[in-house]
């Protein structure tokens, strides 16, 4: 590896901020100038070029200096940089400090309601790329002026159908040593105004931060809307395809025949990713007592739910799969069936492709000639577009100590232990993948749901007859299934009882696939909505709690 002498030099004035700032600062370098660099920088082969430090107290015109010692992705050194001109541009990810209850003090960048996307986080500079001619070689430092600021995001509006909800949740406040918050965004069902007496069920759909009800459209698709081609789901007009979509759940929610439910989908955004994993966390605080017991108590009582265990269910896919079924058995007596599409991890045995009890690499299978990388991402034809290691290399220059607001270091952070420092333990070396297998003991006692089901079947097991539904994609990207085969493995030997759920694969279906074998994976994940509902309905008709009013909210 060679050495650089370039060094760039980034500053921001006292119009962009009086105060001195802490954070992480980023450089950024692109060929392509059909955007921003701050939206090019992803894991696949097209990424652009990064470079990260951190910043403590950085005042107005004083100077971050990036050379050639500081990370960089997916080069890790600035002297690897091809000579030539490039679109650069600096950034600044601002953090907040913290004051957690457990005696820590962390900082961390707040979620500002994004959804922790750095990129498009409000308060954070940013300077207007300019177009360079960038050699490792060169001994003339640059300089860059963060001279833009992110604006704030304006609240979505309400509906008829959709409002909005924000407590402060006295436990995550407690915790996290300042006012913190939770939200949801509620759909009501067709007929509520007209029917003050009913009660409802509740739908809980788990997933992403989402800004509003996702996927729901009251007016027909934007007809001048510009087709866009979907590379992921080789897809013309896919955009077009989403509203149509949209306007067609609509259409089905105030249909008559419809299950007249309430539906809401959770803001649980926090200091390490745009939701929480809804369980409590050594790193996060108790965001599961939060959601069970503060903020859906809180929506059922506002908006007329029933408020019973028997009468609220889970659902959603990837991130919302994980969350749905962990808070199912995490709160096994408090919801009454979980539908778990594509979810993350479920059994650390396949933590994707790792096992990390026994392999000692996260990042290469290691044999005594050769070392062979371990994939990251995959089409549903087993092409690979990036390893492990590029996944994580990234998220190290994006933030350091968890703090990337990326999936490898939320799982960390829901997951691990908090270290001496405050910040999560490590389940892994970032650099050289080398697994920690006194953390990975801690995950699997705490967070490994296919052995804490195969652990506690014995108690858990007449609390989850017939709740656990897991669907995913025999191809999924991020190799999901691998977990799923073993936890379905244990499900399928159970006895006394019996788990009578359901399992199901999608033949050669990518991720979000979601149990539905009549559509394709690019449709059939714009419908969990009418699918899960539906499906907790029928299922509960069929076997109705002792006591339970199923006539009044089907009108």
């Amino acid at each position: 590896m060679g050495s650089s002498k370039l060094r760039f030099g980034i500053s921001f004035n006292e119009e962009m901020s009086e105060e001195a700032l802490d954070g992480r600062m980023l450089l950024l370098l692109s060929t392509d100038d059909s955007r921003e660099p701050r939206f090019q920088i992803s894991d696949g082969p097209d990424t652009q070029l990064a470079f990260g430090i951190d910043v403590d107290g950085l005042t107005p015109g004083e100077k971050a200096f990036i050379d050639g010692g500081v990370p960089g992705y997916p080069l890790k050194n600035m002297a690897d940089i091809p000579p030539g001109e490039y679109w650069v541009q600096g950034f600044l990810h601002i953090y907040e400090t913290f004051h957690r209850s457990d005696g820590h003090t962390v900082k961390l960048p707040m979620d500002r309601g994004e959804g922790q996307r750095w990129n498009l986080a409000p308060g954070n500079l940013y300077s207007t790329p300019r177009k360079l001619f960038v050699d490792p070689a060169g001994k003339e430092p640059v300089f860059i002026s963060l001279d833009n600021k992110i604006p704030p995001i304006d609240d979505p509006p309400e509906t008829k159908y959709i409002k909005h909800v924000k407590i402060q949740s006295k436990l995550l406040t407690e915790f996290w040593g300042r006012p913190m918050y939770l939200g949801a965004h509620v759909l009501l069902p067709e007929g509520f105004d007209e029917h003050p007496e009913v009660r409802y069920p509740l739908a809980v759909f788990h997933g992403h931060f989402p800004h509003t009800f996702s996927g729901f459209r009251e007016t027909p698709p934007d007809p001048d809307m510009e087709p866009e081609y979907s590379e992921r789901f080789d897809w013309p007009g896919y955009n077009l395809t989403v509203e149509e979509q949209a306007y067609k759940f609509y259409q089905w929610w105030t249909a008559p025949d419809t299950p007249r439910v309430l539906a809401i989908e959770i803001q649980h955004a926090n200091p390490y990713y745009d939701d929480s994993y809804a369980v409590n966390s050594a790193n996060l605080g108790p965001y599961g007592d939060a959601i069970t017991y503060e903020l859906i108590p809180y929506v059922e009582e506002k908006f007329r739910g029933i408020g019973e265990g028997w009468a609220r269910f889970l659902y959603g896919g990837s991130t919302g799969g994980w969350e749905a079924l962990g808070a199912q058995v995490m709160y096994p007596e408090e919801y009454n069936g979980c539908y778990a599409a594509c979810p993350d991890p479920i059994d650390f045995r396949a933590y994707t492709v790792v096992n990390i009890y026994e392999d000692e690499n996260a990042y290469y299978l290691e044999s005594r000639f050769k070392k062979t990388p371990r994939p990251g991402r995959r089409n549903y034809l087993g092409h690979v577009s990036c390893t492990l290691e590029d996944m994580n290399l990234k998220e190290l220059v994006l933030g350091n100590r968890s703090r990337s607001g990326n999936q490898w270091d939320i799982w960390q952070a829901v997951y691990s232990p908090a270290g001496e420092d405050g910040y999560p333990k490590p389940i892994w070396n970032k650099m050289t993948g080398e697994i920690d297998h006194e953390v990975a003991e801690y995950w699997r006692e705490n967070y490994d749901l296919g052995y804490i089901l195969r652990r506690d079947w014995e108690t858990l097991g007449p609390k989850l007859q017939g709740k656990i539904h897991i669907y995913c994609g025999d191809m999924d990207n991020y190799y999901l299934n691998n977990a799923v085969y073993l936890v379905e493995a244990f499900l399928e030997s159970t006895e006394d009882p019996y788990y009578g759920g359901e399992v199901d694969y999608g033949d050669r279906a990518e991720h979000c696939w979601n149990g539905d074998h009549s559509r394709p994976n690019a449709l059939s994940r714009l419908r969990y909505n009418q699918m899960f509902i539906t499906k907790y309905v029928d299922r509960l008709i069929k076997n109705p709690p002792p006591g339970a009013d199923l006539a009044s909210w089907r009108y």
